[in-house]
Protein backbone atom coordinates (compact mmCIF):
# COMPACT_ATOMS: atom_id res chain seq x y z
CA UNK A 1 0.00 0.00 0.00
CA UNK A 2 1.31 3.47 -0.21
CA UNK A 3 0.59 6.07 2.58
CA UNK A 4 2.06 10.14 2.90
CA UNK A 5 4.54 10.81 5.00
CA UNK A 6 1.77 12.79 7.51
CA UNK A 7 -0.68 10.50 8.51
CA UNK A 8 1.74 7.37 8.81
CA UNK A 9 4.18 9.92 11.18
CA UNK A 10 0.76 10.33 12.87
CA UNK A 11 -0.09 6.80 13.00
CA UNK A 12 3.37 5.81 14.03
CA UNK A 13 3.42 8.67 16.91
CA UNK A 14 0.02 7.26 17.88
CA UNK A 15 1.90 3.59 18.76
CA UNK A 16 4.68 4.92 20.68
CA UNK A 17 2.92 7.25 22.53
CA UNK A 18 0.03 4.26 23.60
CA UNK A 19 3.29 2.19 24.14
CA UNK A 20 4.16 4.58 27.30
CA UNK A 21 6.41 7.53 25.56
CA UNK A 22 5.78 10.98 26.13
CA UNK A 23 4.31 13.46 23.21
CA UNK A 24 7.83 14.35 22.43
CA UNK A 25 9.80 10.96 22.43
CA UNK A 26 6.82 9.22 20.52
CA UNK A 27 7.10 12.29 17.91
CA UNK A 28 10.69 12.01 17.46
CA UNK A 29 11.04 8.25 16.81
CA UNK A 30 7.82 8.46 14.42
CA UNK A 31 9.41 10.91 12.15
CA UNK A 32 12.87 9.14 12.36
CA UNK A 33 11.60 5.95 11.48
CA UNK A 34 9.50 7.48 8.66
CA UNK A 35 12.46 9.85 7.04
CA UNK A 36 14.06 6.19 6.92
CA UNK A 37 11.57 5.36 4.84
CA UNK A 38 11.58 8.42 2.98
CA UNK A 39 15.05 7.98 1.82
CA UNK A 40 14.75 5.09 0.78
CA UNK A 41 16.17 3.01 3.88
CA UNK A 42 13.07 1.05 4.60
CA UNK A 43 15.53 -1.58 6.96
CA UNK A 44 15.72 1.43 9.28
CA UNK A 45 12.10 2.50 9.12
CA UNK A 46 8.89 1.65 10.31
CA UNK A 47 9.56 -2.08 10.10
CA UNK A 48 11.04 -1.61 13.49
CA UNK A 49 8.10 -0.43 15.07
CA UNK A 50 6.58 -4.29 15.76
CA UNK A 51 10.23 -5.37 17.55
CA UNK A 52 10.77 -1.69 19.85
CA UNK A 53 7.17 -2.25 20.81
CA UNK A 54 8.23 -6.29 22.28
CA UNK A 55 11.06 -4.47 23.40
CA UNK A 56 9.24 -1.95 25.34
CA UNK A 57 6.73 -4.48 26.63
CA UNK A 58 10.04 -6.92 28.01
CA UNK A 59 11.33 -3.83 29.64
CA UNK A 60 14.49 -4.39 27.14
CA UNK A 61 13.52 -0.41 26.04
CA UNK A 62 12.37 1.81 28.74
CA UNK A 63 10.54 4.71 27.02
CA UNK A 64 11.36 8.65 28.97
CA UNK A 65 14.65 7.70 29.22
CA UNK A 66 16.60 11.13 29.53
CA UNK A 67 20.96 10.52 28.66
CA UNK A 68 23.31 10.72 32.08
CA UNK A 69 26.26 12.95 31.27
CA UNK A 70 28.96 10.62 32.60
CA UNK A 71 31.81 12.70 31.27
CA UNK A 72 32.07 16.29 30.24
CA UNK A 73 35.97 17.28 29.86
CA UNK A 74 36.92 19.81 27.42
CA UNK A 75 36.15 18.43 24.10
CA UNK A 76 34.83 15.27 25.26
CA UNK A 77 31.35 13.87 26.47
CA UNK A 78 30.30 10.01 27.32
CA UNK A 79 26.53 9.69 27.62
CA UNK A 80 24.76 6.41 29.06
CA UNK A 81 21.64 6.54 27.85
CA UNK A 82 19.54 4.25 30.16
CA UNK A 83 18.45 1.55 27.43
CA UNK A 84 15.97 4.75 26.25
CA UNK A 85 14.93 5.18 22.63
CA UNK A 86 18.09 5.62 20.57
CA UNK A 87 16.84 8.28 18.11
CA UNK A 88 16.61 10.27 21.40
CA UNK A 89 19.96 9.44 22.58
CA UNK A 90 21.36 9.70 19.75
CA UNK A 91 19.93 13.19 19.09
CA UNK A 92 21.22 13.86 22.34
CA UNK A 93 24.99 13.21 21.73
CA UNK A 94 24.95 15.03 17.93
CA UNK A 95 23.74 17.83 19.79
CA UNK A 96 26.22 17.23 22.75
CA UNK A 97 29.09 16.96 19.60
CA UNK A 98 28.25 19.73 17.74
CA UNK A 99 28.11 22.64 20.82
CA UNK A 100 32.03 20.72 21.74
CA UNK A 101 32.66 21.10 18.43
CA UNK A 102 31.58 24.83 17.77
CA UNK A 103 33.74 25.55 20.94
CA UNK A 104 36.94 23.56 20.58
CA UNK A 105 37.03 22.98 16.51
CA UNK A 106 36.78 18.87 17.21
CA UNK A 107 35.05 16.90 19.78
CA UNK A 108 34.64 13.21 20.74
CA UNK A 109 31.05 12.15 22.22
CA UNK A 110 30.71 8.52 23.07
CA UNK A 111 27.36 7.05 23.62
CA UNK A 112 27.05 3.22 25.13
CA UNK A 113 23.72 1.29 26.61
CA UNK A 114 21.07 2.89 24.34
CA UNK A 115 18.01 1.45 22.57
CA UNK A 116 19.04 1.16 18.73
CA UNK A 117 19.96 4.63 17.27
CA UNK A 118 17.96 4.01 13.80
CA UNK A 119 19.33 5.27 10.82
CA UNK A 120 23.11 6.53 12.06
CA UNK A 121 23.27 8.82 8.81
CA UNK A 122 20.77 10.82 10.07
CA UNK A 123 23.04 11.79 13.25
CA UNK A 124 26.18 12.70 10.85
CA UNK A 125 23.96 14.60 8.24
CA UNK A 126 22.50 16.51 11.56
CA UNK A 127 25.80 17.71 12.54
CA UNK A 128 27.05 18.29 8.76
CA UNK A 129 23.51 21.07 8.87
CA UNK A 130 25.15 22.71 11.53
CA UNK A 131 28.24 23.20 9.07
CA UNK A 132 30.47 20.55 10.87
CA UNK A 133 32.03 16.91 9.40
CA UNK A 134 30.87 14.30 11.35
CA UNK A 135 32.03 10.23 11.48
CA UNK A 136 30.23 7.84 13.20
CA UNK A 137 30.39 4.40 14.49
CA UNK A 138 28.00 2.04 16.01
CA UNK A 139 28.02 -1.12 17.07
CA UNK A 140 25.52 -3.36 18.97
CA UNK A 141 27.26 -5.21 22.26
CA UNK A 142 24.29 -7.42 22.81
CA UNK A 143 21.58 -9.02 20.58
CA UNK A 144 22.41 -7.62 17.19
CA UNK A 145 25.37 -10.17 17.03
CA UNK A 146 24.48 -10.56 13.15
CA UNK A 147 28.32 -11.41 11.22
CA UNK A 148 30.24 -13.77 10.60
CA UNK A 149 34.01 -12.68 9.95
CA UNK A 150 35.63 -13.52 7.01
CA UNK A 151 36.68 -17.05 6.26
CA UNK A 152 33.89 -17.78 9.55
CA UNK A 153 30.34 -19.37 9.67
CA UNK A 154 29.72 -18.40 13.43
CA UNK A 155 27.79 -14.90 13.90
CA UNK A 156 30.90 -12.94 15.63
CA UNK A 157 30.21 -9.17 14.67
CA UNK A 158 27.43 -6.40 14.83
CA UNK A 159 26.45 -4.91 11.44
CA UNK A 160 28.57 -2.16 12.56
CA UNK A 161 27.54 0.83 10.74
CA UNK A 162 29.77 4.07 9.78
CA UNK A 163 28.26 7.63 8.54
CA UNK A 164 30.65 10.47 7.35
CA UNK A 165 28.82 13.80 6.85
CA UNK A 166 30.54 16.97 5.05
CA UNK A 167 29.06 20.14 4.24
CA UNK A 168 28.27 21.43 0.72
CA UNK A 169 27.68 24.96 -0.27
CA UNK A 170 24.08 26.11 -0.62
CA UNK A 171 23.32 21.95 -0.89
CA UNK A 172 22.73 18.60 1.71
CA UNK A 173 25.58 17.38 2.42
CA UNK A 174 27.68 14.91 1.36
CA UNK A 175 26.82 11.49 3.29
CA UNK A 176 27.90 8.05 3.41
CA UNK A 177 25.32 5.45 5.72
CA UNK A 178 26.71 2.17 5.36
CA UNK A 179 26.69 -0.79 7.24
CA UNK A 180 30.71 -2.87 7.21
CA UNK A 181 28.35 -6.01 6.18
CA UNK A 182 27.24 -7.26 3.04
CA UNK A 183 23.55 -5.85 3.51
CA UNK A 184 21.87 -4.46 6.35
CA UNK A 185 19.62 -7.09 8.76
CA UNK A 186 16.61 -4.87 8.45
CA UNK A 187 17.07 -5.38 4.47
CA UNK A 188 16.95 -8.92 5.26
CA UNK A 189 13.79 -8.59 7.32
CA UNK A 190 12.63 -6.33 4.09
CA UNK A 191 13.14 -8.68 1.79
CA UNK A 192 11.94 -11.50 4.20
CA UNK A 193 8.43 -9.76 4.70
CA UNK A 194 8.13 -9.36 1.02
CA UNK A 195 8.94 -12.78 0.03
CA UNK A 196 12.15 -11.59 -2.09
CA UNK A 197 15.66 -13.33 -2.13
CA UNK A 198 18.45 -11.10 -0.98
CA UNK A 199 21.70 -10.53 -3.28
CA UNK A 200 23.99 -12.98 -4.25
CA UNK A 201 27.28 -12.73 -1.82
CA UNK A 202 25.10 -11.35 1.61
CA UNK A 203 24.02 -14.21 3.72
CA UNK A 204 25.47 -18.14 5.02
CA UNK A 205 23.56 -20.76 6.06
CA UNK A 206 24.23 -22.02 9.69
CA UNK A 207 26.51 -24.52 7.64
CA UNK A 208 28.53 -21.63 5.99
CA UNK A 209 26.84 -22.14 2.84
CA UNK A 210 26.15 -19.29 0.51
CA UNK A 211 22.18 -18.67 0.09
CA UNK A 212 19.59 -16.11 -1.51
CA UNK A 213 16.96 -17.46 1.07
CA UNK A 214 16.18 -14.58 3.75
CA UNK A 215 14.01 -17.67 5.83
CA UNK A 216 17.69 -19.49 6.40
CA UNK A 217 19.29 -16.74 7.93
CA UNK A 218 16.37 -16.27 10.72
CA UNK A 219 16.38 -20.39 10.66
CA UNK A 220 17.06 -22.22 13.78
CA UNK A 221 20.55 -22.55 13.78
CA UNK A 222 20.64 -18.98 11.96
CA UNK A 223 22.82 -18.00 9.10
CA UNK A 224 25.32 -15.10 9.49
CA UNK A 225 25.41 -11.78 7.41
CA UNK A 226 29.00 -11.81 5.54
CA UNK A 227 31.43 -8.33 5.63
CA UNK A 228 31.01 -6.22 2.47
CA UNK A 229 34.08 -6.11 0.54
CA UNK A 230 35.54 -9.77 2.18
CA UNK A 231 38.68 -8.95 4.13
CA UNK A 232 38.20 -5.42 3.53
CA UNK A 233 35.07 -5.23 5.51
CA UNK A 234 35.53 -7.46 7.91
CA UNK A 235 39.12 -4.80 9.22
CA UNK A 236 36.42 -1.93 9.10
CA UNK A 237 33.87 -4.07 10.94
CA UNK A 238 36.85 -4.84 13.67
CA UNK A 239 37.51 -1.17 13.93
CA UNK A 240 34.10 0.01 14.76
CA UNK A 241 33.79 -2.83 17.39
CA UNK A 242 36.92 -1.35 18.65
CA UNK A 243 35.78 2.57 18.03
CA UNK A 244 31.89 1.87 19.08
CA UNK A 245 32.31 -1.23 21.38
CA UNK A 246 35.37 -0.86 23.77
CA UNK A 247 35.85 2.63 23.81
CA UNK A 248 32.76 4.03 24.69
CA UNK A 249 32.30 1.49 27.48
CA UNK A 250 29.31 -0.35 25.44
CA UNK A 251 31.39 -3.30 25.02
CA UNK A 252 32.34 -4.83 21.88
CA UNK A 253 30.17 -7.52 20.73
CA UNK A 254 29.55 -10.51 22.87
CA UNK A 255 27.23 -13.40 23.23
CA UNK A 256 25.06 -13.62 26.80
CA UNK A 257 23.76 -10.62 26.51
CA UNK A 258 19.74 -10.50 26.44
CA UNK A 259 18.91 -7.52 24.98
CA UNK A 260 19.91 -5.11 21.76
CA UNK A 261 22.28 -2.34 23.39
CA UNK A 262 23.91 0.07 21.01
CA UNK A 263 26.69 2.33 21.54
CA UNK A 264 27.65 5.39 18.85
CA UNK A 265 31.51 6.95 19.35
CA UNK A 266 31.49 10.36 16.95
CA UNK A 267 34.25 12.69 16.53
CA UNK A 268 32.81 16.06 14.83
CA UNK A 269 35.02 18.62 13.52
CA UNK A 270 34.36 22.09 12.42
CA UNK A 271 36.24 22.46 9.54
CA UNK A 272 35.91 26.66 10.02
CA UNK A 273 38.93 25.98 13.08
CA UNK A 274 41.11 24.73 10.31
CA UNK A 275 40.67 27.22 7.61
CA UNK A 276 38.69 29.96 6.45
CA UNK A 277 35.38 28.63 5.84
CA UNK A 278 34.94 29.57 1.96
CA UNK A 279 38.22 27.77 1.61
CA UNK A 280 36.92 24.57 2.47
CA UNK A 281 33.59 25.22 0.69
CA UNK A 282 35.03 26.06 -2.67
CA UNK A 283 37.20 23.28 -2.23
CA UNK A 284 34.16 20.77 -1.30
CA UNK A 285 32.34 22.51 -4.46
CA UNK A 286 35.32 21.96 -7.12
CA UNK A 287 35.87 18.44 -6.13
CA UNK A 288 32.04 17.59 -6.20
CA UNK A 289 32.04 19.14 -10.18
CA UNK A 290 35.08 17.76 -10.53
CA UNK A 291 33.52 14.12 -10.16
CA UNK A 292 30.68 14.87 -11.69
CA UNK A 293 32.51 15.54 -15.30
CA UNK A 294 33.32 12.29 -15.69
CA UNK A 295 32.29 10.85 -18.95
CA UNK A 296 29.40 8.51 -17.99
CA UNK A 297 29.47 4.45 -19.33
CA UNK A 298 25.54 4.95 -20.55
CA UNK A 299 24.76 7.55 -22.28
CA UNK A 300 23.10 9.92 -21.25
CA UNK A 301 23.81 8.85 -17.55
CA UNK A 302 24.66 11.13 -14.54
CA UNK A 303 27.26 10.80 -11.34
CA UNK A 304 25.21 10.68 -8.41
CA UNK A 305 27.63 11.85 -5.18
CA UNK A 306 27.09 9.99 -1.56
CA UNK A 307 23.66 11.53 -0.30
CA UNK A 308 22.30 12.47 -3.55
CA UNK A 309 20.45 8.96 -3.93
CA UNK A 310 18.87 9.37 -0.67
CA UNK A 311 17.75 12.89 -1.31
CA UNK A 312 15.72 12.13 -4.99
CA UNK A 313 14.27 9.30 -3.14
CA UNK A 314 12.89 11.76 -0.50
CA UNK A 315 11.32 13.94 -3.03
CA UNK A 316 10.00 10.67 -5.03
CA UNK A 317 8.24 9.57 -1.93
CA UNK A 318 7.19 12.64 -0.42
CA UNK A 319 5.22 13.11 -3.78
CA UNK A 320 4.28 9.88 -4.33
CA UNK A 321 4.18 8.33 -0.76
CA UNK A 322 5.39 5.25 1.29
CA UNK A 323 5.22 1.98 -0.57
CA UNK A 324 4.57 -1.16 1.78
CA UNK A 325 4.46 -4.18 1.68
CA UNK A 326 1.65 -6.43 3.25
CA UNK A 327 3.56 -8.37 5.95
CA UNK A 328 4.76 -4.85 7.45
CA UNK A 329 2.04 -3.10 7.08
CA UNK A 330 -0.06 -6.08 9.01
CA UNK A 331 2.46 -5.54 11.76
CA UNK A 332 1.92 -2.42 11.89
CA UNK A 333 -1.53 -3.04 11.83
CA UNK A 334 -1.38 -5.30 14.71
CA UNK A 335 0.88 -3.77 17.12
CA UNK A 336 -1.97 -0.50 17.21
CA UNK A 337 -4.57 -2.76 17.88
CA UNK A 338 -3.18 -4.49 20.63
CA UNK A 339 -2.49 -0.55 22.22
CA UNK A 340 -5.94 0.24 21.15
CA UNK A 341 -4.88 2.32 18.21
CA UNK A 342 -7.50 2.94 16.25
CA UNK A 343 -5.49 2.92 12.26
CA UNK A 344 -8.46 3.82 10.17
CA UNK A 345 -8.51 7.37 12.55
CA UNK A 346 -5.30 8.41 11.09
CA UNK A 347 -4.92 6.52 7.26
Amino acid sequence: MLIQQKPLEKLVTAIFAGAGSAPAEATAVAEHLVEANLVGHDSHGVIRIAPYVAWVREKKLIPNREPLVVLSAGSIGVLDGQLGFGQVMARHATELAIKLATQHGIAAVALYNSGHVGRVGAWAAQAAEAGLISLCFVNTSGGGILVAPTGGIDRRLSANPIAIAVPTPGAKPLLVDMSTCAIAEGKIRVAFNKGHKVPDGCIIDAHGQPTNDPRVFYADPPGAILPVGGHKGFGLGVMVEMLAGALTGGGCSRLGVPRLEQAMFTITIDPRKFQPEETFAREVQQYVDFVKSSRTQTPGGEILMPGEPEERCRAQRTARGIELDDMTWSQITDVAKSLNVPVNQYV
